[in-house]
């Protein structure tokens, strides 16, 4: 093979000459290598494609070995196909695909290896690298010249945020007069990567001003490339972040609006539903600029919904969605309490149009699809005008209802099936926004006919949405907040005949059925002792166990809906019933252990099973969280407890993410269950719930196990501490890792708190590594100025995490002759709880652990706390805003703390 050999020699040039004196030589060797490499990388490319498998394997392996032995000359030679016109376009393509893939992946910690990668790199081998990229622009062979553009926009993400590739921007701006229009088009497609890729802070307001003169340009109607207008109208929805200054200009932003608005007008199809997608990501980036703009937009929207093919129109409704969105979030945040220097205005823009809207909405119900429920994940006119009209009915509430209703009494008794469906779906959808009062009435008029339809409509499409609809009104309209209820003892019975026949209907009717019967049993969860569901408990049970041994269980959803609502059943039951909850145990063991034995299996039949074994876990954690609640069953249950494990531990030896991540859980409730006594199953369970900690790939598997380890330290105590070495170091391992996903390292910080509860004072050994830890997390999820809203979420979780270790620490040593092990550590904690108070962005839940946390602080510390508390900057303001808090959890933590900081101070 050539690879390494040449690939070698360029490698010794890169680590000793450091290319910087030797420019020619440089050029010398690209040519040199490129002329070896040539032929052979364009055939290992294409039989990287082949058909034979074989061939196929083998020239990945190649690859592969070339990019780990050579970097450098892997990228070039890559570069180097995409850039040449003499190359197979599959060759090409393919190369373009790789090198994007050598600069980005999903995962972060593979994110930034590639990164750094790329960053150290010799700055002449990137350069020779970046050119053939810009050369690749020009190339009339669309598939290589637009995989040149994605790869340009990955090396920007990387190299801009550096200040490096400064001249990139102009180099691309000036290749928009190119005559030639696919020149014009692969830059275009460029710049709008470019755009995705790069945050707007890194490009100054000249070259985003540049940026969007090009693309608007070339959106122009005057634009007579239908291709290169295309290119420039979907870069224009990647531009509009960076357009922020463009927007505050009443005539820059006049312009843009007016060609966007001009570009839904194209003749062209293509053109038309981008430029509409983006008049719905300006709908949501710059709502409170929308207003001059509005009725021209509900115009062209409404034709485009009435004529235009379904792509368009679907983006036309996918506008008043997204107003919806955003009407909804500013009347949630602020509540409706307007003044006039409110930082966001509501326009109320759905109300304002809602005589012309909801007529428009009701008439895209009427174009349904003939095989829409039995395509899962279908989508089309009558289900996004129903979306809408859900939205319409959460922005605007009751003014919704007179509008529809007219519609629904004309059309719900019909011989056209589709009448009948589009009224019932009207019906459904806006059942969630109106007052109980406005809606009560109309469905007890509808209830009878629902229930009638649901048995006798001889349309399948009818009766899939009237069970929906049936599950949307006993989700919103039934349960101990709502004051007249729907259901009676007059008619509960005839409800769960209809439902339980309902679930032996086609699949899509029986899963909307199992979905209608799982609110229903929702909404009697707070009845206390007795429910009217107890005298139908039996049959419920055994139709459920039923509907998930049908032949056709697998499509629609149907088995997963129908074990999900057999454990609301399980889950809202009462005393009464927990003799059969009781039974039930036994025969969902019996089909789990089934699954287990099945082992001669196709990867099709293995997935399928991997998927009962997890629904089977998740019915067994409610089973078991049902029964350890009260002593009674308890005592009954806990005769099961070792067969119920064994087939736990059994699970785990399946190697299946999605089925551990059930299996853990249903664990956590065994514990939980079984108390002092789960100390039995540690010694086999351990190795397991190690595996669990380890797995960084499937991060839900590994924050689950952090959450069972909090179960098994309540249920054990200090009996955990034979296993504590093994879980600590495991854990800050987690910690410290770039690979582990971020939002396992909240439950990880709680987790510490845990354990720290548990085994009180013997925590002591673990203080000197986990202090630190929590010392430098509490720096970083301080100071979050200039965070967006989900930055700031996180830190939130962060900090509830920190804040419970550090609780679970002090009360863990509370009134141990240790303590005084905790008083260098106290004014850093202050400093922290000071830092935040000051920051005024956290959320109730923070507040309430910080308040707490101010307590253990004083109680466990005693006098030796009590001069740093009155030395702190803001602990007696904290104090007071919290005691005079309108949650009832705060104000109680809070006189809490106030006692055990009087006491502390007193002393």
């Amino acid at each position: 093979m050539l690879l390494p050999h040449v690939g070698g020699q360029l490698l010794w040039l890169i680590e000793t000459k450091g290319f910087t004196g030797a420019p020619l030589l440089l050029s010398s060797i690209f040519t040199s290598f490129r002329y070896n490499m040539a032929m052979e990388v364009t055939q290992i490319l294409l039989n990287a494609q082949s058909v034979d498998s074989t061939v196929r394997k083998h020239a990945e392996e190649t690859l592969k070995q070339f990019q780990e032995q050579n970097l450098p000359g892997f990228l070039l030679s890559l570069s180097g196909e995409l850039a040449s016109e003499e190359k197979p376009v599959d060759s090409r393509k393919l190369a373009g695909l790789i090198l994007k893939n050598a600069l980005d992946a999903k995962e972060q910690h593979r994110k930034f290896e590639l990164v750094q990668r790329w960053l150290s790199l010799d700055m002449a081998v990137k350069a020779q690298i970046k050119t053939c990229l810009l050369q690749t622009l020009s190339s009339p062979v669309p598939d290589a010249h637009s995989t040149a553009s994605q790869v340009i926009a990955k090396v920007a993400g990387i190299e801009l945020p550096q200040k490096q590739w400064p001249e990139l921007i102009g180099s691309l701006l000036s290749n928009i007069h190119q005559v030639p229009a696919h020149v014009k088009q692969a830059t275009l497609e460029t710049l709008g990567y470019l755009c995705e890729e790069v945050s707007p802070d890194v490009v100054d307001q000249d070259q985003v001003n540049k940026i969007l003169t090009a693309v608007v340009q070339g959106m122009n109607a005057e634009e007579g490339n239908n291709d290169v207008r295309l290119a420039a109208t979907r870069a224009l929805y990647n531009a509009l972040s960076f357009a922020q200054a463009n927007f505050n200009n009443d005539m820059e932003r006049d312009f843009i609006m007016r060609v966007v608005c001009e570009a839904t007008l194209s003749p062209e199809v293509k053109i038309r539903q981008a430029a509409f997608e983006c008049l719905v990501s300006i709908s949501s980036t710059y709502y409170e600029k929308l207003a001059p703009y509005i009725q021209d937009i509900f115009n062209i929207t409404s034709k485009a919904v009435k004529e235009d093919v379904e792509p368009v129109a679907l983006q036309s409704i996918e506008f008043w969605s997204s107003i919806c969105d955003e009407e909804i979030d500013i009347l949630e945040d602020y509540g409706g309490d307007f003044t006039a220097d409110s930082d966001v205005p509501c326009y109320y823009f759905i109300k304002q149009a809602l005589p012309a809207l909801v007529p428009m909405l009701l008439e895209t119900l009427l174009k349904q699809e003939e095989d829409q429920d039995q395509d899962e994940g279908a989508w089309n006119l009558a289900m996004a005008g129903g979306t809408c009209l859900g939205l319409v009915a959460r922005t605007v509430g009751d003014d919704i209802v007179p509008l529809v209703m007219p519609f629904i009494q004309e059309n719900i008794s019909k011989p056209d099936w589709r009448q009948r469906e589009a009224a019932t779906y009207a019906f459904g959808s806006i059942l969630e926004g109106p007052s109980p009062d406005k809606l009560t009435p109309l469905v007890n008029v509808a209830l009878n006919f629902m229930l009638s339809a649901l048995t006798k409509d001889p349309n399948n499409h009818v009766k899939d949405t009237t069970a929906w609809t049936l599950g949307r009104i006993f989700e919103f309209l039934h349960g101990s907040t709502v004051e007249t209820p729907i259901i009676t003892p007059a008619n509960c019975q005839l409800i769960v005949t209809v439902l339980l026949q309902g679930m032996k209907d086609a699949p899509n009717v029986a899963e909307k059925s199992c979905g209608a019967l799982y609110f229903l049993a929702q909404g009697y969860e707070d009845m206390g002792a007795s429910s009217p569901l107890t005298p139908y408990f039996q049959e419920i049970v055994q139709s459920l166990l039923t509907v998930t041994h049908r032949e056709d269980a697998g499509e629609s959803r149907l088995r997963t809906a129908a074990y999900e609502t057999l454990n609301e059943v399980v889950r809202c039951s009462t005393d009464e019933t927990a003799p059969m909850v009781l039974q039930l145990a036994p025969i969902i063991m019996t089909e789990l252990h089934q699954t287990l034995e099945d082992q001669k299996l196709s990867s099709d039949e293995r997935e399928k099973q991997s998927e009962l074994q997890g629904l089977l876990c998740g019915c067994l954690q409610v089973i078991i969280q049902k029964l350890g609640a009260s002593e009674t069953t308890k005592f009954v249950f806990i005769q099961y407890a070792d067969q119920i494990m064994n087939l736990f531990l059994r699970v785990f030896a399946c190697r299946n993410a999605t089925v551990h991540e059930e299996a853990m859980l249903a664990i956590g409730a065994l514990a939980y269950a079984t108390g002092p006594d789960f100390a039995k199953y540690m010694p086999e369970f351990y190795k397991y719930l190690e595996m669990g900690l380890q797995n960084f790939e499937e991060y839900q598997v590994c924050a689950v196990t952090v959450g069972v380890v909090g179960d098994v330290c309540r249920a054990l105590e200090d009996k955990i501490l034979p296993y504590c070495d093994g879980v600590m170091t495991q854990l800050l391992k987690d910690l410290s890792s770039n690979q582990l996903h971020r939002s396992v390292k909240p439950p990880i910080f709680s987790c510490l708190g845990d354990i720290a509860l548990a085994i009180g004072e013997n925590f002591e050994k673990y203080l000197m590594y986990a202090m630190p830890m929590l010392q430098s997390a509490a720096e970083l999820s301080a100071h979050t100025s200039g965070a967006d809203d989900e930055m700031i979420e996180y830190t939130n979780l962060l900090r509830n995490g920190i804040l419970e270790a550090y609780s679970g620490i002090f009360q863990g040593f509370k009134n141990s002759p240790k303590t005084q092990l905790l008083i260098p550590y106290a004014p850093h904690i202050l400093q922290f709880l000071d830092s935040i108070y000051m920051e005024k962005d956290m959320d109730d839940v923070v507040m309430k652990t910080a308040i707490g946390v101010l307590g253990d602080l004083a109680d466990t510390l005693g006098s030796n706390a009590g001069s740093l508390i009155q030395q702190s900057l803001s602990s007696k303001d904290f104090l007071n805003e919290c005691l005079s808090s309108d949650d009832h959890l705060i104000k109680e933590s809070a006189e809490w703390a106030k006692l055990a900081i009087t006491r502390a101070i007193s002393v």
